[in-house]
């Protein structure tokens, strides 16, 4: 358990999230928690506005899991990136990869992740945390090297400031977990919201 936090809010955690970086996160902080992944279609989110579409997809994910673990506090969170106003959720191939890459490379863009959290009868707490990141110019030689790996599959914007990605960044301006996919310091915050719903 982390030693922050009331009992109340930390028991029955459920992360409602595929990603090993978020288990990874929240596993650090002593949280005990189940994993179950959403069934929700990130395909159908239309919004225009950024920190619509990453706290609805939040949420959704949060409502998804919570129908099937009623008894539980759910944790949904969902990552994009956003440079020059196009969004940027995962590449889907290899092309859509170097892509993302040629667009990012020189160039600052905003890392926003939604965050909610989902208990019944109707509590919902849903925010947003937005970093900035700027990458320093890339070769092309890099720009193909990169696609070649894994690593950026599944990422949003297309690398993973964690890991080898991290010699492209220049710098970076707010949380630095937000990138990574869970910003600690929102979660905690709405923690404490959910404590102070939970002692009314």
């Amino acid at each position: 358990m982390n030693p922050f936090l009331s009992m109340e809010v930390q028991s029955n955690l459920v992360l409602a999230s595929a990603s090993p970086r978020r288990r990874e996160i929240l596993s650090s902080l002593g949280f005990e928690f189940e994993v179950i992944p959403p069934d929700v279609d990130e395909s159908e989110i239309f919004w225009k506005d950024p920190e619509k579409i990453a706290t609805l997809l939040a949420e959704l994910k949060a409502v998804d899991v919570l129908g099937g673990k009623p008894r539980k506090t759910v944790i949904g969170a969902d990552t994009i990136v956003v440079c020059e106003g196009t969004v940027m959720g995962k590449p889907g191939n290899r092309e859509e990869i170097v892509s993302m890459l040629e667009r990012l490379s020189g160039r600052s863009h905003k890392v926003l992740t939604g965050i909610a959290i989902a208990t019944l009868p109707d509590t919902r707490i849903v925010e947003v945390e937005t970093t900035i990141v700027r990458f320093r110019e890339l070769s092309r030689g890099e720009i193909e090297k990169y696609a070649d790996m894994d690593e950026p599959v599944d990422k949003a914007g297309a690398y993973a400031i964690q890991g080898h990605a991290s010699v492209f960044v220049e710098r970076i301006e707010g949380c630095y977990l937000n990138v990574v996919g869970l910003p600690v310091q929102r979660l905690f915050k709405m923690f404490r919201k959910l404590e102070n719903v939970s002692s009314r």
